[in-house]
């Protein structure tokens, strides 16, 4: 036992170190944790023999629950509104016709069975959202036209869709009638929305009013409520999948209202507002903070299991069998089905958006564990599902995810004025009060000044004083010397429309990087008011350096007049 523990950590250990590399070689950090699956694997160094397709199937789908829950958790409604249409004809509509495109090709130039090459298309005709989330986060693509929201909204909502058409296709390969097809399309949708709706709700509601007194029990009850979600559906034939991620939505952007302008005019609204005390929109989040770290903790060991036990599952000197068909395929789903879905759903789009979002429909972890399931369903194939279906996702993460953001890039779709993480719920933006340092330089006004002396911002609490290798808890008539730093408790940063901020994010690449403001050119309507650096709100000086990573707020006169 000892050992598979020591083994297990090594792993874990493995997987973090990876995902600290993929930043630096610009591999996406999944792809490296199935190369740690597949060094452990019975082809790879390590030489673990596993072949339990049915227990693989399990755990990852028990996985899946998590990461699917979290995904709806993540998305914010509120940036997601102005795309939601979009992404949800993306992610079913857009599926089907992804799944049809490719079954097609399969029948006619493959020459693989119907019922068989629609399971293959069904398989991997979702995006996967871990996938596209990992290189939308680390890579920090912020994207101009809403793009960011949309395909987070679609690759996370895409995966029920997926698994009801393979539940479909293995239907017609076990020869089931057309009755029984209509009655499971009946429940997979019916019954998953409506469970999806209702445990959300019951789930809003209860993290609202429940109190736990041991700190970070509530978090267990969300994950709770997941699972609830899931198991609930799935007893009675529904689509436990799209449960889940409704109630995640549901759960994640449930609030305590705030204000109450058009609640009254619309009955649901009104529903969620004066009978439950939640909304969807506005006020302030239910979830605590320990609530969202838990869920991307837990979250982030899931996709770290998922993803090497798939790779402990591959036997890649079986993939030459396969590799023809699996090129085959990767090529029609990535030049000819994938296109064709965002020509046809993707709106009035500009042909560079249309390029980018045909370009990051990667396929991951969902399909595979697809491929699983239907492994472990069917008993005879022609063709090696699982291994078609592990290429294809290999290729789509390595080359894909790999030329995302130099393609985001050549397309001139990034904009430095954006801030992608803010496109999901468990972005810091919604904190009562901010920190920020004031350092006290030689002749400053405060400088040998009592604190009760002094005028502070308004809004504004002195809560420390940091003096060389001392600490100072100040009260009113504590001294202020120079070079002292004087910590702040401030109202935290939100633009507001009356006033012309906006916020320019710093890249590698960006112009200002290492360069201190007195440097700088900047036009006489320009000014940095503010420079937000890992948590911190600084105020600047002529001296202060711009670095990598930094978030400059300025006022911009000429925005103002413009409009």
């Amino acid at each position: 036992m000892s050992l598979y523990i020591l083994l297990a950590a090594a792993v874990l250990i493995l997987c973090v170190f990876s995902d600290k590399l993929s930043g630096k070689i610009g591999v996406p950090a999944l792809l490296i944790f199935i190369a740690v699956g597949i060094f452990f694997g019975s082809d790879g160094v390590v030489r673990i023999q596993f072949e339990n397709y049915e227990f693989a199937s399990n755990v990852c789908e028990a996985a899946l629950i998590v990461i699917m829950f979290t995904g709806g958790f993540s998305v914010s409604l509120k940036a997601a509104k102005p795309v939601i249409a979009k992404a949800l004809l993306l992610s079913t509509l857009g599926v089907a016709v992804t799944a049809g495109v490719v079954c097609g090709f399969c029948v006619l130039a493959l020459k693989i069975p119907f019922a068989e090459s629609l399971l293959i298309g069904s398989v991997i005709s979702s995006t996967d959202a871990a996938s596209v989330f990992s290189v939308l986060r680390s890579k920090k693509l912020n994207l101009k036209n809403g793009l960011a929201p949309l395909l987070e909204a679609e690759s996370g909502s895409n995966d029920p869709f997926s698994y009801m058409l393979t539940m479909i296709s293995l239907s017609l390969l076990k020869n089931e009638g057309t009755g029984f097809i209509r009655g499971l399309v009946f429940s997979q949708l019916v019954f998953g929305t409506l469970f999806g709706a209702v445990v959300g709700i019951v789930g809003a509601f209860a993290a609202k009013r429940f109190r736990t007194q041991t700190e970070g029990f509530k978090s267990i009850l969300y994950l709770a409520f997941a699972l609830l979600s899931y198991g609930l559906p799935s007893l009675i034939g529904g689509n436990g999948y799209l449960a889940v991620y409704i109630a995640g939505i549901i759960m994640g952007n449930a609030r305590v209202p705030s204000g109450h302008c058009s609640v009254k005019k619309h009955y649901i609204k009104r529903f969620f507002n004066n009978v439950l005390g939640i909304t969807l929109f506005g006020g302030k989040k239910i979830a605590p903070a320990d609530t969202v770290v838990f869920l991307n903790g837990i979250t982030g060991i899931c996709q770290i299991l998922v993803f090497f036990l798939l790779g402990l599952l591959a036997t890649p000197s079986e993939f030459p069998k396969s590799i023809l068909p699996a090129v085959a395929v990767y090529l029609c789903l990535t030049l000819i089905a994938r296109p064709v879905a965002v020509i046809i759903f993707g709106g009035k789009s500009p042909i560079a958006d249309r390029i980018f979002i045909s370009l990051a429909g990667l396929r991951g972890a969902s399909s595979i564990v697809f491929a699983i399931v239907a492994t472990v369903n069917v008993s005879t194939s022609q063709n090696n599902i699982f291994n078609i279906v592990f290429c294809v996702c290999l290729m789509s993460m390595l080359i894909q995810g790999t030329i995302l953001p130099a393609a985001a890039r050549g397309l001139k779709l990034i904009d430095n004025n954006a801030d992608v993480l803010k496109t999901f719920n468990d972005y810091r933006e919604e904190d009562s009060i901010t920190m920020m340092r004031m350092f006290i330089p030689e002749n400053h006004a405060w400088a040998g000044k009592k604190l009760s002396e002094i005028t502070l911002p308004t809004g504004s609490l002195a809560v420390m004083v940091k003096r060389g290798n001392e600490t100072i808890i100040p009260r009113g008539d504590t001294e202020i010397h120079a070079r002292d730093s004087v910590i702040l408790s401030v109202p935290p940063y939100e633009s507001d429309k009356t006033l012309p901020l906006r916020e320019v994010y710093i890249t590698e690449n960006h112009r200002w990087r290492d360069t201190e403001i007195r440097e700088l050119s900047l036009p006489q309507r320009l000014l940095i008011v503010m420079i937000k650096r890992a948590g911190e709100s600084i105020i600047p000086s002529g001296a202060t350096k711009i670095e990598s990573g930094d978030i400059v707020v300025v006022t911009d006169v000429h925005e103002d007049k413009t409009g």
